[in-house]
């Protein structure tokens, strides 16, 4: 190993104690919760405490920060960096990790395989540490697809029917994914010759034919966007987080996303740097992907899916953003530092929200709004703990949401000279409405309506302890994390932006931007005006309905035959593509004997033999006449009494077929073999002459 062993730890700390937590917990599960919590808690403090050191620039702590290389791990070696953007979402994820393991103690008190729950908990902590600090697309892949398979276990941890569904369409989305991600690294590393990140940039502008190299994006952006929860791969999110556990769904929807979007960072800054073309493709996937989850979450009546919905939307709004870096070109700022820290808004946004949810469905056990409708009403620190999680993901003035999503939306205005661009703009302005009505319905329905059982009402206000002191711990203090880092955004949320601005290659911070002017207000202003037009006169008067007693319930008005996953993916998946490649299969198989049949039948037609044998051959025959001579004269003798009656002409000939049909099914395997490697090879070349 060379270079600092500093990142060798970060990422191989969280495996290491995996494996000791799980053989913990067959003995002891009270030490098993307390280990857990401190390897969560050690791996924060110490990439809090770089974090704060790097920000100070101080040259005695330069060579902590050198990058590290694994020599022949995997073959090709692992390597691993320290930066600005590394540093800070390293911290990130180790800050979600800490809060959901702490909370996952009381949520997991009544629940069985809770130490396979640990296990994959930190096996996938590991993984994603992997992710962010790799400095090679090599190191990328290996830690991605790690960080797919153990996080699948999250999914189908409550093995009943509809989380064994999601987590299968979990993990076809992950793989499908990743195979066409690596198809993609395949392409770069022919077209460049490298995978290591730092050096993608110069090789990509040295090379003049962008085509190749456009192909191996779309492979890449593939694997990525499908774990980012883009359109139109975002349909494992919906189904995964209502019904994974709470602790996983914060994380999954925080940070695993995350991880793609990195990913979409790393190939729009490094191989398409300030490209147009690159930057109005990405652009248009994040618009659908803003705009769909947006209503996506307007119809559903399910907590913890509208919740994913909208980390389906505000995915699109980081989207937009990376999208105006490259339409922007090098005055791009206001797009590089706007999806740096939506990315970072969302991140403790959903951790917020996610656990806020959990402690409603661990007291509940339900998620529909008609269900746990009125249940925090008088559990004021509940309220308020959801309530900056709201008004955050909302965009209202404040906090920290409104300040990144003012800088994607200034970055658009910045571009839009022709009227394409203010249609993007309205639709940016409508999306972040129905953000401000989808949470507003989550609001009143859980914290400010009763619910429409008096008994169910009396049952809920009189619960008292609904979370314990170290769940109390992580939300409240993930709430107060993320309202501080809303108060201060020239001290805090700036400074975090310009730390990890170099990853996209901005040099400079730009102008100071005054975000409570009343120009950056009108658009925030718009959007919560048209997110109040769509609670009171779309949500409360067509997706609800008049329920018992003069109340109104929640309706799922979402058309069920508009599923994705139903409609196109699952029918073209398991029933459509493997007929075709069935077909496919058959038809290669059988040309070769079809073959040998139409010439047998024309050129090599059978010639007839003029004293053919009834059965095997002259050989056969010959030998089984000597064995009946010798048969004749045993029985004639020493058989006499007891004669032979087997006729060994008929046995050589049996014996004689069952030898040919043996060697011909040997000679088809291998001439089928043959034949494959020989169109494999024939494909090989093929490639190679034409590229």
């Amino acid at each position: 190993m060379s270079g600092s062993l500093l990142p060798v730890i970060l990422v191989g700390y969280p495996f290491a104690g995996a494996l000791l937590v799980y053989l913990l917990g067959r003995k002891n599960t009270v030490l098993r919760d307390y280990l857990a919590d401190f390897v969560t808690v050690s791996e924060f403090v110490l990439m809090a405490v770089l974090l704060v050191t790097f920000a100070g620039r101080t040259d005695a702590w330069k060579q902590i920060f050198a990058g590290s290389r694994v020599e022949g791990f995997c073959g090709m070696g692992i390597s691993f960096e320290l930066d600005g953007f590394r540093l800070v979402y390293g911290t990130i994820a180790c800050l979600m990790w800490m809060m959901t393991t702490i909370l996952s103690r009381e949520y997991f008190k009544h629940h069985e395989n809770v130490s396979r729950f640990y296990l994959f908990l930190l096996l996938t902590f590991g993984a994603t540490m992997g992710v962010f600090l790799s400095a090679d697309l090599y190191t990328t892949f290996i830690f991605f697809e790690i960080m797919s398979f153990t996080s699948y276990v999250w999914v189908a941890q409550e093995e009943n029917a509809a989380s064994l569904r999601a987590a299968s369409t979990y993990l076809a989305v992950a793989i499908i994914g990743g195979l066409v991600m690596l198809m993609g690294l395949f392409l770069v590393y022919h077209v460049l010759g490298t995978l290591t990140i730092r050096e993608l940039l110069g090789a990509a502008q040295a090379y003049e034919d962008k085509t190749l190299l456009y192909v191996a994006g779309v492979c890449m952006l593939t694997g990525f966007g499908a774990k980012a929860g883009a359109f139109p791969l975002h349909i494992w999110l919906p189904k995964a987080h209502p019904v994974a556990p709470a602790p996983a769904s914060a994380l999954l929807s925080g940070i695993l996303t995350k991880t793609g979007i990195f990913g979409i960072l790393i190939i729009s800054s490094e191989l398409f740097l300030h490209d147009a073309r690159w930057g109005k493709l990405i652009l248009f996937l994040g618009v659908c992907t803003m705009a769909g989850g947006a209503l996506l979450a307007v119809f559903s009546i399910d907590l913890k899916r509208t919740l994913a919905c909208s980390s389906m939307s505000q995915i699109g709004f980081i989207m937009v953003g990376i999208g105006m870096q490259g339409l922007l070109g090098e005055e791009n700022a206001l797009a590089v530092h706007g999806a740096m820290l939506h990315m970072v808004n969302h991140s403790m946004i959903k951790l917020v929200l996610f656990m806020a949810a959990g402690v409603i469905f661990m007291n509940t056990h339900a998620l529909d709004l008609n269900e746990i409708r009125g249940f925090g009403r008088k559990k004021p620190l509940l309220k308020v703990i959801f309530l900056v999680g709201a008004l955050a993901i909302g965009g209202i003035p404040l906090f920290g949401g409104y300040i990144s999503k003012t800088l994607i939306h200034e970055s658009i205005v910045e571009y839009s000279s022709v009227w394409s661009f203010k249609v993007i703009e309205w639709i940016f302005l409508a999306s972040g409405g129905l953000t401000v009505a989808y949470m507003t319905k989550l609001f009143v329905a859980v914290f400010v309506e009763e619910n429409e059982n008096r008994e169910v009402q009396r049952k809920f206000d009189q619960m008292k302890r609904y979370m314990n002191a170290e769940s109390t711990f992580a939300l409240a203090g993930s709430a107060v994390l993320l309202f501080l880092w809303g108060l201060f955004p020239h001290d805090l949320m700036d400074r975090v932006a310009v730390l990890g601005q170099n990853l996209m290659h901005l040099e400079e911070a730009g102008e100071a931007v005054s975000y409570f002017s009343m120009k950056n207000l009108s658009g925030g202003l718009i959007s919560i005006a048209i997110g109040a037009l769509v609670y009171v006169f779309f949500i409360r008067r067509i997706l609800m309905e008049e329920g018992k007693k003069g109340t109104k319930r929640y309706i799922n008005a979402w058309p069920a035959w508009f599923d994705l996953e139903d409609a196109i993916y699952r029918p073209v998946l398991l029933t459509i593509l493997p007929l075709v490649c069935r077909t496919v299969c058959r038809v290669f198989d059988s040309l070769v004997d079809t073959a040998v049949v139409v010439l047998r039948k024309t050129i090599y037609r059978d010639s007839p033999i003029p004293h053919e044998l009834p059965e095997g051959t002259v050989f056969t025959q010959a030998a089984g006449n000597v064995m009946n001579f010798f048969r004749n004269l045993a029985n004639g003798t020493w058989r006499k009494k007891v004669p032979v009656e087997t006729d060994y002409r008929h046995k050589m000939a049996m014996l004689h077929d069952e030898l040919k049909e043996t060697n011909t099914v040997i000679g088809r395997s291998l001439s089928f073999g043959l034949m494959l490697v020989c169109i494999g090879f024939c494909v090989t070349l093929i490639y190679i002459i034409w590229w």
